[in-house]
């Protein structure tokens, strides 16, 4: 009997790959080194095996195109709380990956009542649920692909993020409002396959594995919370005139310090080997904050950043789902150039999309297409008409989706190398991307921050002429 089985990327990769080496799985090429997301078992031939980020695979568990999984109960829990009623079992406790989802805030914070309370955080889920136990009457949940930890006080009231412990808060000058997941890897069932698969010699094998054996799950932590003092507007802590500017994380650092310094900026421990998020400049005036460049477009037009450094590809998804923001580019930095294409398997026989819609034809299932651009991904469905279809968000490693799980895909790419390697082809591109200076409209009728902006733009588009 087949079996499918999800596994993780990202930090729990290292003790997973341990613990199935241990259980006699013999899995090939799962490791920090891995460059394929289809794995094979030398033990269990009929095992299908994928790696997916963990926020992913609790979803394509509960929908059942996995019959197991391995994530953290953080990501399990995100899914229960909105959908109660998801076809998942939570089987057994790993013994590893601990730690624990909180709630948080700055001490300076802890005054003050009136606002509409904002709560940043990857686990929206989680946060709206927070916010409901706490009776709040005004809050609005601000969505985030990451680095949470950097919002308050301009950005966000409340924060959910995960840590060890309460130390990670403290590094982050945060204190505990609530600890809200105790979180750990488990091990993951789809429901109606456990009633219909005999999966009993694959789980026993991981069973004799776990140092702790089977435990009770930890449910949501109720720990009260003093909120007396939530409220504060955190804006108004702000100088007026400062210019907030948002740098990306990850790989475009080095690439925005070269054309910073070409312009005569230049950032202080920019990038970090601290993990400080709050780099200072040479440039009086400003604030800059290092975000995620999937979160920058949405933060400009919540006026939350004056500017950011993002890539059009994000730019580009943030207006075709909110096509009156108020935010636009401004300067085309010319660097980190992708192209946004079509993807489907190198076995499907077409070579473009025309072809690809004419064998679909014969299909009656709808479309499936995955990707971390949904909106993007929604558009181009549309306008090529794909008929009946279905959007697949992923969080990255979107190549692994494909065949069994999608369609096609909307992904980005340099040089296509990562994608012939995964046994995909390109059969269009939708647009080229490349890094820019993104802002808000509303920075044109700001007469105290203009000067400091027009000069930030100038020195940047001289940079990129003399490039």
């Amino acid at each position: 009997m087949a079996f499918r089985i999800a596994l993780p990327k990202g930090r729990l990769l290292k003790e997973t790959s341990a613990l199935l080496e241990k259980s006699g799985w013999k899995i090939e090429g799962y490791n920090t080194q891995m460059r394929h997301y289809r794995l094979l078992s030398k033990k269990y031939p009929e095992m299908g095996i994928k790696v997916f980020q963990e926020k992913d695979i609790p979803i394509q568990v509960a929908v059942g195109n996995y019959d197991i999984g391995i994530c953290g109960l953080n990501w399990i829990e995100e899914l229960l709380v909105k959908y109660p009623s998801s076809a998942i079992d939570k089987i057994l406790d790993l013994g590893y990956g601990e730690g624990a989802l909180f709630a948080a805030m700055r001490p300076e914070m802890m005054r003050g009542t009136g606002t509409i309370i904002r709560i940043a955080s990857e686990y929206s889920n989680l946060a709206e649920s927070f916010a409901e136990r706490l009776r709040l009457k005004r809050f609005s949940i601000l969505p985030l692909w990451g680095a949470a930890e950097v919002y308050p006080p301009e950005s966000a009231e409340i924060v959910l993020l995960t840590g060890k412990t309460e130390k990670d808060l403290v590094k982050h000058k945060l204190v505990n409002l609530s600890l809200l997941v105790k979180t750990k890897a488990y091990l993951i069932a789809n429901k109606n396959s456990l009633k219909k698969k005999d999966m009993t010699q694959i789980l026993a094998a991981l069973t004799k594995n776990v140092p702790h054996g089977i435990h009770e799950i930890d449910e949501i932590n109720n720990i009260p919370v003093i909120v007396r003092a939530v409220g504060i507007n955190a804006g108004k802590q702000n100088a007026n005139d400062k210019v907030r500017i948002a740098l990306p994380d990850g790989h475009q650092q080095s690439h925005v310090c070269s054309i910073f310094k070409q312009a005569g900026i230049y950032v202080h421990d920019y990038p970090s080997k601290t993990g400080n998020r709050r780099p200072v400049s040479n440039i009086e005036g400003i604030l800059i904050k290092v975000i995620r460049p999937q979160d920058m477009p949405l933060q400009v037009a919540n006026d939350n950043f004056d500017l950011a450094i993002t890539g059009r590809d994000w730019f580009t998804e943030h207006k075709y789902q909110f096509p009156s923001s108020p935010v636009v580019e401004l300067v085309d930095l010319k660097y980190g150039r992708v192209r946004l294409v079509a993807v489907i398997s190198k076995d499907m026989p077409a070579e473009n999309i025309d072809e690809w819609q004419r064998n679909r034809h014969q299909s009656h299932s709808a479309c499936r297409v995955a990707s971390e651009y949904t909106n993007i991904a929604d558009n181009y469905a549309r306008d090529k008409r794909l008929g009946r279809y279905r959007i697949i968000p992923t969080w990255g490693a979107t190549e692994a989706f494909l065949p069994e799980d999608a369609d096609i895909l909307i992904e980005n790419t340099e040089t296509g190398g990562t994608i012939a390697r995964h046994n995909l082809k390109i059969i269009d591109t939708l647009f080229e991307s490349t890094v820019c200076l993104i802002g808000s409209k509303r920075i044109i009728y700001d007469k105290i921050k203009q000067k400091r902006v027009k000069r930030i733009i100038e020195a940047l588009e001289s940079a990129v002429g003399a490039n």
